[in-house]
């Protein structure tokens, strides 16, 4: 069995909230993983504690996984659990390359060749350069440009963002219009002059489509219970798919009891890691859909775990990417690879844009369908001279 020989990582200071991973192995492989927000924290975190327990052990990803569980002192869901997600998938990336194979014949094989996706309505600034997540670093009014800057477009012509949606085959679209009234009240409440401006979005692609499109409304954990009813009462005749995240993940109960009287289908979460968090979530049915991130909740070892977990409840998965191509890549193997499925988040800003400056690989969109790219492991890899980029920033481990 080949050993890790090295664990290199690299930032870009154009984008410095990624931090991509590079497992080599003695054999002369490699894989390639990812991770997002707190990158100068992951990597310090890599080098002192991760690469030491690492270096000179076999491939494998769980016997890694174990290697890596936090001991006392750390809860494991930051940056340890950031840390072990990018090491994970680089490992499983590394693991078929070596046997010549995709990822998700190495995850067991495909219940599919491709999955429906989704389009999450960002643009090509979305939370590239500044940490957190506020209406202020959305991006709108970038240097960027391009065809598909589809946030500045949901607050402006919904309707006309359906239409072009649509054209292209893609028949979901995730939009956040009240994440600004959150930030003036701290997300305690809803005034009706507010609630109105933030319908005007589900009116106008109603209006300009019907029903031919799925509408999914994110509001990223900034609600307090009352409030988050209050939105979903109001957004229900719309025929909403889902509402994500409403009220903040610090403990299933709440969610639960929300779910209990919310009139949409509920969807969590992004926000939480490990199979043990969402076993507590399902357990309490607290979900009707459950999103995973690979690159936060532990990575592809952890992602297949949940997803099994899910299915036991006979819940579907949502895999979650707005951040990076490598998890994109990562959770379109998953996709294919997990019986229950049911749909794959992509930004066409972000995979026709950024992520082709920087990776070749790029998982394929075509008639609102989405399939990893041909070829070994994640089928991607890092565009040549990415290393020696005047603001790269490569560490490496032996």
């Amino acid at each position: 069995m080949p050993a890790i020989s090295a664990i290199k990582t690299l930032r870009l200071d154009e984008y410095p909230n990624l931090l991509w991973v590079i497992v080599e192995d003695n054999a002369g492989n490699s894989g390639l993983g990812e991770t997002f927000f707190g990158a100068r924290a992951v990597e310090a975190h890599i080098h002192e504690s991760v690469a030491p327990k690492l270096i000179g052990r076999d491939c494998d990803p769980e016997p890694s996984r174990m290697a890596l569980i936090p001991e006392v002192g750390s809860q494991g869901g930051g940056v340890e659990m950031r840390a072990i997600s990018a090491i994970d998938i680089a490992l499983w990336d590394l693991r078929a390359k070596r046997h010549n194979e995709p990822v998700w014949a190495a995850l067991g094989g495909r219940c599919r060749n491709a999955i429906r996706t989704y389009n999450t309505c960002a643009g090509y600034g979305y939370v590239r350069s500044t940490a957190g997540q506020t209406s202020s670093n959305w991006g709108i009014g970038g240097n960027a440009t391009g065809p598909y800057e589809d946030l500045e477009a949901f607050l402006t012509d919904a309707g006309k963002l359906a239409k072009s949606l649509l054209s292209e085959g893609i028949t979901g679209m995730k939009i956040w219009p009240f994440d600004r009234y959150a930030e003036r009240s701290a997300g305690q409440n809803i005034l009706p002059s507010e609630l109105e401006e933030g319908l005007r979005p589900f009116r106008q692609i109603r209006d300009a489509v019907g029903d031919d499109i799925d509408i999914m409304l994110e509001m990223h954990s900034f609600w307090n219970q009352p409030a988050a009813l209050q939105i979903a009462e109001a957004v229900a005749p719309y025929g909403i798919y889902w509402i994500e995240d409403a009220v903040r993940m610090q403990g299933v109960s709440a969610l639960a009891d929300f779910r209990a009287r919310c009139p949409i289908h509920v969807t969590a979460s992004e926000t939480i890691s490990g199979r043990h968090q969402f076993r507590e979530l399902l357990q309490a049915d607290a979900a009707d859909y459950v999103m995973l991130d690979l690159g936060w909740c532990g990575g592809l070892t952890e992602g297949r775990a949940i997803a099994t977990l899910a299915d036991a409840w006979h819940r579907p998965i949502a895999p979650h990417d707005c951040t990076g191509p490598v998890v994109y890549a990562a959770s379109c193997h998953l996709s294919i690879h997990a019986r229950n499925a049911v749909i794959q988040e992509s930004v066409r800003a972000l995979y026709t844009g950024w992520y082709a400056d920087v990776m070749d690989g790029i998982p394929v969109v075509a008639d609102g369908m989405v399939a990893p790219a041909e070829g070994p492991g994640l089928g991607m890899s890092l565009k040549p001279g990415i290393l020696d980029r005047a603001d790269a920033t490569v560490i490496e481990s032996r």
